[in-house]
């Protein structure tokens, strides 16, 4: 049998996955929550062998809590479901602890067999977003020797103009994404660099020679 735990703010959405998942003979849902600090709390309490959650929630974003399950209950396997198409949400949530990455409107038997494989210890991604993990792997550049190596190259471009002094909406423009997808990002950063705030990420970044040229 096979425990699962359910993140989503959506009533719907989180309703509808815990009738779908509790109605396989091999699953159980031990826990359905709507946001990302009940979901740490509940999965460091209940110690489910999935999370399935969402990105967007309140209280603690999916990044977040990706981050402090990893750290806390290792052995709970996490899956992410979200409407986020995009590259930047793809692979934080990857370096945050998620082995299995769908999209909002998969096909209800694609979600149960992404639940059952992260389980087993196998990486699962929807067809769309398979595509791109292989695209980045072998596009992905050799190491250049820059600061925070372990920041992917759009994270140390955020980074870059955070130490610029830019606030969020010009760091969107400049880069081109959405100023969530910069918010989600200076999220991911933080736990990458293990800061307690972007003031913080500033002044490190800053100290590392970032922010001084107008990139």
């Amino acid at each position: 049998m096979i425990r699962v735990l359910i993140a989503d703010d959506h009533p719907v959405m989180r309703n509808g996955l815990a009738a779908l998942l509790g109605s396989l003979e091999d699953m159980e849902v031990v826990a359905v929550v709507a946001d990302g600090r009940q979901a740490v709390k509940e999965v460091m309490l209940r110690k489910p062998d999935v999370a399935l959650l969402d990105l967007h929630m309140p209280n603690l974003d999916g990044f977040a809590a990706l981050r402090e399950i990893s750290r806390s209950v290792p052995t709970t396997a996490l899956c992410v479901l979200t409407m986020y198409d995009d590259d930047d949400s793809l692979f934080a949530a990857m370096k945050a602890g998620a082995s299995g990455y769908l999209l909002k409107g998969a096909e209800q038997d694609d979600i149960a067999r992404a639940v059952r494989a992260v389980h087993a210890g196998e990486a699962v991604f929807g067809p769309a977003v398979a595509r791109r993990v292989l695209e980045q792997l072998a596009t992905s550049p050799p190491a250049t020797g820059r600061p925070f190596p372990q920041l992917t190259e759009r994270e140390f471009q955020v980074l870059d103009q955070l130490a610029a002094g830019r606030p969020v909406r010009v760091i969107a423009n400049r880069i081109g994404i959405a100023p969530k997808t910069v918010s989600n990002l200076l999220s991911n950063i933080l736990g990458e660099l293990q800061l307690a705030d972007r003031a913080q990420a500033l002044i490190v970044a800053r100290n590392a020679g970032l922010g001084r040229t107008d990139r």
